[in-house]
């Protein structure tokens, strides 16, 4: 058994084709198929099952699949560590919530990209249940969220605080009033994020500690939600990161609301026991995270 069968069974996987895979790989797709058939003679038994033209993984692929990926990242720090010296290199995938990969990218990388420009960084934008997934998934090397995880197979280390806002815009009357209560928000109809998502969650903590609304829309941008509040469809209740720009420009406006908590814990969330390459690990160090 090779590393290239660890390459073609990660790149079917995820791609759910054989040609698709191979394009990914830069082979032909007969040298594809014939590493996938001679993987699976190996091992005794299939690891995909064969649906509708797709290839799905099976319970044993699902085993197999983490150790595949383990193997070929510690292939690829060796080989980046052989070929650069004492240069840190290879590629980190990051999953990151809409708040972080939208608007807090520049802060979570800029130290290391300046500090290690060889290492190449993808990153992936998700609701938290997403990120959560991708990491369980080993799809990530990492994940930076705004919700907490109860999942044993999961570390959550804090990273930053972060606030959120209930904003609406110029001329609504709650903008205008000077001392607002929880009884004013009798009636108001709010704009949420989907489902699966952290800003949600809270949003909807906060708004059971208030009068019922009279209606919710969902979108599952924060960029959209925030050009439905300045078109006057509603209210929100966003991370102040994220409407800074509006409310610096005078299209948003964010209410004084000291009787809501608004106030969270962003965190970066690591699969238990995942083997941790020198950028990963260089990159964890970078922002606090050790062992």
């Amino acid at each position: 058994m090779s590393l290239r069968h660890m390459q073609v069974l990660i790149a079917v996987a995820g791609e759910g084709t054989v040609s698709a895979a191979a394009g990914r790989l830069h082979l032909s797709q007969p040298a594809v198929s014939m590493a996938l058939a001679e993987l699976e003679r190996l091992l005794g038994e299939a690891v995909f099952d064969r649906v509708a033209g797709r290839l799905h993984l099976n319970e044993r692929g699902h085993e197999l699949l983490p150790r595949a990926r383990e193997i070929a990242e510690r292939f690829a720090a060796f080989a980046g560590s052989a070929a650069t010296g004492e240069a840190l290199a290879g590629t980190l995938t990051l999953g990151t919530s809409n708040t972080v990969g939208n608007y807090l990218a520049g802060e979570l990388l800029g130290g290391f990209v300046a500090a290690h420009p060889r290492v190449a960084i993808r990153i992936a934008v998700g609701n938290t249940a997403d990120i959560a997934r991708g990491v369980l998934e080993h799809r990530f090397d990492a994940g930076f969220i705004e919700g907490p995880i109860a999942d044993p197979a999961l570390q959550v280390h804090p990273w930053r605080r972060d606030a959120l806002a209930v904003c609406v815009r110029p001329g609504h009357p709650l903008a205008n009033r000077r001392r607002l209560l929880p009884a004013h928000f009798a009636g108001e109809r709010w704009v949420l994020r989907e489902r699966g998502s952290a800003t949600r969650a809270q949003a909807e903590r906060v708004l059971s500690s208030l009068p019922p609304a009279s209606g919710v829309l969902e979108l599952d941008q924060t960029e959209a939600i925030k050009q439905v509040v300045i078109a006057g469809l509603g209210i929100a209740c966003l991370p102040r990161v994220a409407i800074g720009d509006a409310v610096a420009a005078g299209r948003l406006v964010a209410l004084h609301t000291p009787f809501l908590d608004l106030e969270r814990q962003l965190g970066i969330v690591l699969l238990q026991g995942r083997y941790r390459g020198a950028a990963l690990a260089a990159f964890l160090t970078g922002l606090g995270v050790g062992g």
